[in-house]
């Protein structure tokens, strides 16, 4: 099972703190305001994890129909293969008549 990793939200969030304390004191605001943009980040990592799950399940389901349809049309081909023959059987038979 592959997973996601987002490795551009932390190395964000480092340069959104180093900046930070290369500018000197951060005042309330801005440190609430940085705040507020790491939760921004993390909120839109966590959506696209959920996102990403979501199409793997997705993908997984369509898989599985896939698998299933093949297995549908082996079965079919396999009855067809067997009514030809017994038709070639009888067609034979009444040729020999």
């Amino acid at each position: 099972m592959k997973t996601i990793r987002f490795r551009s939200m932390p190395a964000l969030a480092l340069v959104l703190i180093a900046a930070g304390g290369l500018a000197g004191c951060a005042s309330t605001q801005e440190m609430d305001n940085l705040k507020s943009e790491l939760a921004t980040v993390k909120a839109t990592a966590e959506q696209a994890a959920s996102d990403a799950e979501a199409a793997r399940r997705e993908a997984e389901a369509a898989r599985a129909a896939a698998e299933a349809a093949t297995s549908a049309a082996n079965d079919a081909s396999a009855a067809a293969n067997a009514t030809e023959a017994k038709i070639d059987r009888m067609f034979k038979k009444a040729m020999y008549k």
